[in-house]
């Protein structure tokens, strides 16, 4: 069989892949690409490095005759958690990596790009092949989730200062009044859930395997601004009553009376602050980045509760995946709505290994299975995940107050 077509294919993807990382960060000074706003972000740079040493470390260090790291001090700079690779530099601490400059990580990226392009282009036994289509497909998909982190943590970052700069310069329009919330019945019974194909998914999608869904209804989009200021207009994040405990906890100790990102001015508007800057709420759009918290908080006052991942990959079996442009927008329409491209969705579910899940062998089993605690899973996508990336068999995971992310709430009932 001739084996160059795919290879060509391949790395067409690794470059397009890779060249939107850069992209990203094109509209953003090297300082802005160097700082850190919280423990639970990372500074540009640090991405584009750390997705760069991916490559280095599992690809080039295992596959590249002759093999030499481009720089030694990088293998502890830019991993991440691989306990099975050796020492981290702390994460906390990856804003005071003021050495190596942008310009370098930059470099790095290109040396390690040219020499993945010359195994790609190389003569390879078709089991070495295999390996290295199935690694860079790997790399890719962990390019692509930091990709959407780029952008989350570039929000968190440029939120702290009171210039409230733009990512963007391109206006956000108001949203098309968003469909009346209607709700829609499944019948549940014995489904399948997890990874069903051929095509790529992480470990945590798999195994496949049968799960009882009992009838349930499901929202048809997700609660708007509007709906979410009615919650806190009545009082919401005032009454213990609607809060787990830990949740109410949360909220006291922060003293918190809204989203991340919303303010009130002095006339008591209230204003969102985007990619694209600050800007006015629009009641609307999916009010997001919540936390499991809030979003439970709501949920109970609203009557309803959040769904289980399963009944979410049940119905989203009859969704289209959608891909958003920074921002999430409204639903204007009937049916299913939002499931994919707007906000990742908060489930009910603990995050915990499907039946029969296996660790892989080596640093790279730490993936996700070493993470299966204390987190909850949210499913679909959001407006910053990029393109192809969305699958109805997705877990991502956060701790329950995370809500630096784009995170939304899709209601159940039943």
């Amino acid at each position: 069989m001739d084996m160059r077509l795919p290879q060509q294919q391949l790395k067409a993807r690794y470059d397009a892949v890779r060249s939107r990382s850069l992209a990203i960060a094109e509209p953003l000074t090297d300082e802005d690409c160097g700082a850190q706003s919280m423990p639970d972000a990372s500074p540009i740079k640090w991405h584009l490095a750390h997705t760069t040493w991916f490559f280095e470390t599992f690809i080039l260090e295992r596959m590249e005759a002759s093999f030499a790291p481009f720089h030694p001090a990088f293998r502890v700079l830019f991993n991440s958690y691989y306990n099975g690779i050796g020492d981290k530099h702390p994460r906390a601490q990856r804003g005071l990596l003021t050495r190596p400059a942008m310009s370098q990580v930059r470099a790095y990226r290109a040396d390690v790009d040219a020499r993945i392009a010359r195994l790609l282009t190389g003569e390879l036994a078709a089991e070495q092949s295999a390996q290295l289509a199935e690694l860079i497909s790997l790399g890719l998909q962990h390019e692509q989730q930091h990709q959407e982190l780029m952008l989350t943590d570039v929000k968190h970052l440029l939120a702290q200062s009171a210039l409230l700069p733009e990512y963007v310069d391109t206006p956000l329009p108001r949203a098309a009044d968003a469909a009346p919330m209607a709700w829609l019945a499944f019948d549940g019974g014995l489904t399948d859930i997890g990874h069903d194909g051929d095509g790529f998914c992480f470990d945590n999608e798999l195994p496949r395997h049968k799960q009882y869904v009992a009838p349930f209804e499901l929202a048809s989009r997700l609660v708007t601004n509007g709906e979410y200021l009615a919650f806190i207009a009545a009082g919401g994040y005032f009454n213990a009553a609607l809060w787990l405990a830990e949740g109410w906890d949360w909220v006291r100790n922060q003293n918190l009376n809204g989203p991340i990102y919303w303010q009130q001015d002095g006339d008591g508007q209230w204003n969102e602050f985007t990619l694209h800057g600050a800007q006015p709420l629009d009641p609307q759009r999916p009010v997001t980045h919540l936390s499991l918290f809030e979003a439970d908080a709501y949920a109970n006052w609203a009557g309803a509760r959040l769904p289980t991942e399963a009944e979410w990959e049940l119905a989203a079996a009859q969704a289209s995946i959608e891909t958003g442009a920074l921002h999430p927008a409204g639903a204007d329409a009937s049916g299913l709505q939002q499931m994919f491209g707007h906000c990742w969705q908060w489930t009910s579910s603990s995050y915990a290994p499907y039946p029969g899940f296996s660790v892989a062998p080596g640093a790279l089993g730490e993936y996700n299975g070493k993470f299966m605690l204390n987190q909850y899973v949210l499913r679909g996508s959001s407006c910053a995940t990029p393109d192809g990336h969305a699958r109805a068999s997705y877990r991502n995971f956060f701790p329950a107050g995370a809500r630096w992310q784009f995170t939304g709430i899709r209601l159940a009932r039943r």
